[in-house]
């Protein structure tokens, strides 16, 4: 067997193996697999997986000649992350909306609380008019507290105390932070396929399939044929071109999420706003 032989069995391989690790990644960012990205810092299984594809992209010999099945793959994950991202982008706006809803209940909760503590002139009224905002439980037990003449009973104290602690969950929001911690986790994960292999694909021309070889016939003449097959070459190239298309970065940055986090959340997402993707392991140029 020749040299050059023995290279193509190895870059076959090779391919055959990264068409594997994307597969890998797919799965791991996929929200309805079982087995999930966790936490993008301690992950060096998932760090390895992204290594090898980046490497591959960037130290393929013969760019021209780029395998289309691992560009089209790789294409794919960074447009599969791009919109899990974006619809990690829609559940964040929805956890701040339901953070503030609570904050406000909580404050509607200590107020009714107070009036019906003070036996105030209006609290029954008030109390009334909260129903269609809080649970049966709750009005039951504010009702109990406005209408009790003794603040020493025992039903009294368990009331009051039942109230604070639902007053406390909406100030602390512990399941909406939590929520956003695994978000933020994921946005991380998925942010960093497209710092590292978005980057990559960017210096690999478009592979064009070669077109299927029909036997032309006088109704088909030599000349409208070769129109055919430049025009489908055009098409696909527009269709596939990895700028023809908002890169994840981009859309990244343009997103809603970016701003929301900045301005109300406590997710610790640092993000570059240079013109073009970061280098290397996604630290920016200075």
């Amino acid at each position: 067997m020749s040299k050059s032989g023995i290279v193509n069995v190895r870059m076959v391989i090779t391919e055959e193996k990264i068409l594997s690790n994307i597969d890998k990644i797919q799965k791991l960012i996929n929200p309805k697999s079982k087995k999930q990205i966790v936490q993008l810092e301690d992950d060096s299984y998932f760090k390895d997986l992204i290594e090898s594809i980046k490497t591959y992209l960037i130290e393929y010999p013969k760019k021209k000649n780029f395998p289309a099945s691992v560009y089209k793959a790789a294409y794919g994950l960074v447009e599969f992350a791009t919109n899990q991202f974006e619809e990690n982008t829609k559940r964040i706006e929805e956890l701040i909306r339901q953070r503030e809803q609570n904050i406000a209940l909580a404050a509607q909760l200590k107020d009714l609380l107070e009036l019906a503590e003070n036996k105030d002139s209006e609290w029954k009224d008030k109390v009334k008019k909260a129903e269609d905002s809080f649970a049966e439980d709750i009005i039951d037990t504010l009702n109990i507290v406005g209408k009790a003449k003794d603040d020493t009973t025992e039903d009294y104290q368990d009331a009051v105390k039942l109230l604070n602690a639902r007053i406390n969950n909406l100030e602390t929001n512990l399941h909406i932070e939590i929520d956003m911690e695994r978000i933020e986790d994921r946005s991380k994960a998925l942010s960093y396929i497209g710092i590292e292999i978005a980057d990559a694909l960017k210096s690999i021309p478009t592979p064009i399939e070669e077109p299927e070889v029909n036997t032309i016939t006088e109704e088909a003449p030599v000349q409208q044929a070769n129109t055919n097959t430049i025009e489908e070459e055009q098409q696909y190239a527009q269709e596939t071109t990895f700028e023809a298309k908002p890169s994840l970065w981009e859309r990244i940055k343009q997103s809603k999420f970016v701003r929301a986090i900045r301005a109300i959340t406590r997710i610790r997402i640092v993000f570059d706003y240079s013109d073009a993707l970061p280098e290397g392991r996604g630290e920016a140029n200075q």
